[in-house]
């Protein structure tokens, strides 16, 4: 648990008809930030990496700028093992830990986002599912307390077709293809088939879904599916250990990998490595791209893994997962530090930091100034998004690295919106929630 001296004593010593004053304890200025990871399972590589990118930015705050606006940040993990059921668990025990409880919950996991959105609304802790979770949460009506910054996946889904769109000569050209949906057979999995479905309709295309059970090392008989189906193009929506396998189960049935689009949970160097030469020319999709070379990364470096003080191996800085997870900490410092600007210079609750991660605006300055130009996109909250308006890049496995490929791609908001809003309109009726009115 990273902590700065946790208590101070002030002896106020006054004269006064000979009396002395007591003794006054203070608590010192610390924000609490849990850290529910995951360091064990198929998909440790994702909760070290992230987590571990999300720390070391938080850490580089408090030993450069001696915290945010001289409040230290305070952290301590939690092992979920990615279950929902320890997700859980680590929310209830790290929420009201002092001085003010849990800023902000990080679930780094679409079903334990499932899991405590409603515990989030009750205890005033905002949940902060950034790039997965409940597209429908973008809606801030109806769910006031999550926020899916700086995209959801049905907007990542928009910019995937609109990718392959350029790909094969023009949205019109997609009239008549046929696409193949590999998800993991789970909530996350399943959260884009909605909007594919959506998609394919509205263009033309025609959409078959094939789920991959738990942990996906078994794909055979999917593959040997998809070789009778002959699709033009496959959307990979795995997770861990599930996507080497599927790059290797593709190459042995001849589906070549330069028509595969991935998610961005799709999209690690721990998801090509394994898969050897198979992974070469692997699309993946992502909100950010891989490298040490921003300036950002490069602060991190002097302040914290040069000094050995770094929470996932120095190999690590730089690659897609610990990226991820310093725009974890981007936005867990900003909406802090915007909080701060309504409530004061001081530890602040969840409901205060509900305030800030609503009214985020990252804009290009913003961005510049936090040197993660090209790191990120611009992202602009308010009451009635949580979403914040990001965009897509895509890159290429060139089989040593991640090449970017395109520049930011805008998704199809006008397609998406309404559907989320038909969503979030059918959640709050069911359960009996009465939507915010936003101005």
């Amino acid at each position: 648990m990273q902590t700065s001296k946790k208590w101070f004593s002030i002896l106020c010593v006054a004269v006064v008809s000979g009396v002395a004053a007591p003794v006054a304890t203070v608590q010192a200025a610390d924000q609490f930030v849990p850290v529910p990871i995951y360091r064990t399972g198929p998909y440790a590589a994702g909760g070290t990496g992230i987590f571990g990118g999300m720390m070391d930015y938080m850490h580089m705050i408090n030993e450069r700028d001696g915290g945010v606006n001289g409040v230290k940040l305070t952290w301590e993990e939690c092992e979920t093992e990615y279950k929902v059921d320890r997700g859980v668990e680590c929310y209830e025990r790290l929420k009201n830990k002092p001085p003010t409880g849990a800023a902000m919950f990080h679930p780094l996991s679409t079903g334990i986002t499932y899991a405590t959105i409603e515990r989030g609304a009750a205890d005033k802790i905002p949940i902060v599912s950034m790039g997965y979770g409940r597209a429908d949460a973008s809606d801030g009506r109806v769910f006031p307390y999550t926020f899916t910054m700086p995209i959801n996946y049905w907007n990542q889904n928009t910019a995937k077709i609109k990718f392959i769109g350029t790909k094969v000569g023009g949205m019109d050209k997609l009239k008549g293809l046929k696409i193949a949906n590999v998800h993991h057979d789970s909530a996350y999995g399943k959260e884009t088939i909605p909007i594919l479905e959506a998609q394919a309709k509205k263009y033309g295309f025609h959409v078959k879904h094939y789920a991959v059970a738990h942990p996906g090392l078994e794909q055979k008989a999917i593959w040997l599916q998809i070789r009778q189906d002959k699709p033009d193009w496959i959307i990979l929506r795995g997770w861990g250990v599930m996507n080497p396998t599927a790059l290797k189960e593709a190459a042995r049935v001849g589906f070549p990998s330069n028509k595969i689009v991935g998610v961005w949970w799709s999209g690690s160097e721990e998801d090509v490595r394994p898969a050897g030469d198979s992974a070469k020319g692997y699309i993946a999709a992502g909100f950010h791209p891989a490298g040490t070379d921003f300036p950002v990364i490069q602060e991190i470096m002097k302040h914290v893994q040069n000094k050995g003080k770094g929470h996932v191996e120095k190999d690590r800085v730089g690659t897609m997962y610990y990226n991820r997870g310093v725009l974890h900490g981007i936005v867990t410092v900003e909406a802090i530090r915007t909080a701060q600007k309504k409530y004061g210079n001081k530890p602040l609750t969840g409901e205060q930091v509900q305030f800030g991660l609503e009214h985020l605006k990252i804009d290009e300055a913003r961005i510049k100034a936090l040197g993660a130009t090209a790191l990120m996109s611009p992202i602009h909250t308010d009451c009635r998004d949580h979403e914040g308006g990001g965009m897509v890049k895509f890159q290429e496995w060139n089989g040593q690295k991640w090449v970017t490929i395109t520049d930011w791609i805008k998704p199809d908001f006008a397609l998406t919106r309404p559907l989320i809003e038909e969503s979030a309109a059918k959640y709050a009726q069911e359960k009996g929630i009465k939507p915010r009115t936003c101005k």
